[in-house]
């Protein structure tokens, strides 16, 4: 798979079979994925991987937390301004309407929503996660440097056959997910993504992305 199929062929997939990822294969793309860019060097992702039984802990007291009404962590980061404008607004309107609608849930039906929501916690069914922190103490730059890695790593899943999600939303049970992989209190935890091999038999629409020229603009004197 070249890299344009790789990019093009990328997609937040939201339903995975039980088939298991292999470990070498994970750790094949994970040593390739530290050669993602970073300023000076400061490679400043932490990344921890979970399979089996340290992964069906995780899900299964997440599980517990959203049966029992518990409320989100306390935010570690800001995900999203608190009144997002335009366009950005419109875009993420357009992509709740085009993923709740290809599941037959209408605006108005919240509850539906949230259940649909809950299966960010059981990873879509994936037989692997990966769990991103950051520390605390770094800044916009090496957010985006986390980004560039995860970009990364997304990318040579697809060329191992295999597909993955990105997943703020892990980021809102940050305790949980602490409770399993103990992490330094330095640290705090970006995304989780779940990995795993695409359930081909479930809805596979895909969000669009906006004309070329809404984001780019060409200054070559032409």
């Amino acid at each position: 798979m070249d890299v344009y199929e790789a990019v093009t062929s990328r997609r937040a997939v939201r339903g995975f079979t039980d088939r298991e990822v292999p470990r070498e294969t994970l750790e094949r793309v994970l040593a390739a994925a530290v050669r993602a860019p970073s300023g000076s060097n400061l490679q400043p992702w932490r990344a921890y991987v979970l399979t089996g039984a340290p992964l069906a802990e995780v899900k299964k007291r997440a599980g517990e937390r959203l049966a029992a009404g518990d409320p989100w962590d306390e935010p570690q980061y800001q995900q999203y301004p608190p009144a997002l404008k335009s366009p950005y607004r419109e875009r993420r309107a357009a992509f709740g309407e085009q993923r709740y609608g290809s599941l037959g849930i209408p605006r108005h039906d919240i509850e539906a929503r949230q259940r649909a929501a809950s299966a960010n916690w059981d990873c879509f069914g994936a037989p692997a996660a990966l769990f991103c922190y950051i520390d605390r103490d770094l800044g916009p730059a090496q957010w985006s440097d986390v980004g560039m890695f995860l970009q990364t790593v997304m990318l040579l899943l697809r060329a191992e056959g295999l597909d993955s999600c990105a997943q703020m939303a892990w980021a809102k049970f940050h305790r949980t997910v602490a409770e399993v992989v103990s992490p330094p209190d330095e640290l705090i935890l970006f995304c989780g993504m779940s990995i795993g091999f695409e359930d081909v038999t479930l809805d596979r629409t895909r969000t669009g992305r906006a004309p070329l020229e809404e984001t780019v603009t060409f200054v070559d004197g032409g």
